[in-house]
């Protein structure tokens, strides 16, 4: 029986990283065993994550050095960023130099990079259509990502691009999902217009990213954009509706309110759904759900998802 390959797995015990490593480690059969990278081998999600049958090792991705010894004689690495965490895009693009680097060195034979668009390509810091953040940025926590993406090119590294989407996973756990107005009744509130929304469940990123590296060679130095569905504010409202057994309106707020909302990185998430809405062609068109499918059979839609995480949701 041929040696299965490793997969060193950065933020295993987060969302994307966990979703793979429960994908690698619920596939016996799949010829490939997951190594969990986390800062701290002896926290609980990495003792959990030790009982799934993955490997746990310790590396930062802070320190390229100790990026190396982990990738060590992994066929692939599953490299993400955890922007808010600390609000840096700096620091993020120091984080993805640092994977880059360490995979080059390490021989690895194939990485994904969990990505998103360098919203400045379509959106210059001239354009004052949206506000300038930090000095050069229109969206953060996409910029500095799609800015990273040359850095694996220049490397050489051999890099899937894994686009992905937003997570309906906000709903539950980010503050995003319904919220009680004035009058008692739920509303969505979101600065989406009459545009389509794509999004998945954040557990379906993790499976995708392993039914590529299922695929081999196939979609190295290729960009794979993944959705479970697209959906306007008014379709994922009628979704909850059913879901929770409750009215729920679509409240389609303007940017500058939501910007204006004060919570960190209200600004960054308003121009980022300004970008969503105002180039909604490019953005869908780089998300096929079709394409998440095919990798991922079990891909979710967003009434299964709420069907599974509707008591999840707090409503406020």
């Amino acid at each position: 029986m041929a040696e299965k390959k490793i997969i060193a797995v950065v933020g295993a015990t987060g969302a994307q990283g966990g979703g793979l490593v429960r994908a690698i480690t619920s596939d016996p059969n799949g010829g490939f065993t997951a190594r969990a990278i986390t800062r701290d081998t002896a926290s609980d999600k990495a003792k959990a994550v030790a009982k799934l049958g993955a490997e746990v090792v310790a590396a930062s991705i802070d320190d390229v050095e100790s990026l190396k010894r982990a990738f060590g004689g992994a066929h692939g690495v599953f490299c993400v960023t955890p922007f808010w965490e600390h609000f840096s895009p700096e620091r993020e693009f120091a984080q993805a130099t640092a994977m880059a680097q360490a995979a080059k060195d390490a021989g690895v034979k194939h990485a994904i990079w969990s990505t998103l668009e360098d919203t400045r390509r379509w959106v210059p810091l001239t354009d004052n259509r949206m506000a300038t953040l930090q000095g050069k940025y229109k969206v953060p926590h996409f910029d500095a990502k799609g800015e990273a993406d040359n850095v694996f090119r220049k490397l050489g590294v051999p890099t899937t691009f894994l686009v992905t989407s937003f997570y309906w996973d906000n709903f539950a756990f980010f503050g995003m999902g319904p919220k009680k107005g004035p009058d008692g009744k739920l509303a969505l509130n979101l600065p989406m217009g009459t545009k389509k929304l794509p999004a998945i469940a954040v557990e379906d990123i993790g499976k995708c990213a392993y039914g590529i590296f299922k695929r081999g060679g196939e979609y190295i130095n290729k960009t794979v954009g993944i959705a479970g569905e697209h959906l306007t504010g008014s379709e994922m409202a009628a979704a909850l509706s059913k879901a929770l057994g409750q009215p729920v309106t679509y409240n389609a707020i303007p940017f500058d309110v939501y910007r204006g909302l004060g919570f960190p990185g209200a600004d960054d998430l308003g121009n980022m759904f300004q970008f969503k809405h105002d180039f909604q062609e490019v953005f869908c068109g780089a998300r096929d759900p079709k394409v998440a499918r095919s990798l991922n059979p079990d891909l979710q839609t967003f009434s299964q998802w709420l069907e599974k995480n509707k008591d999840r949701i707090p409503l406020e």
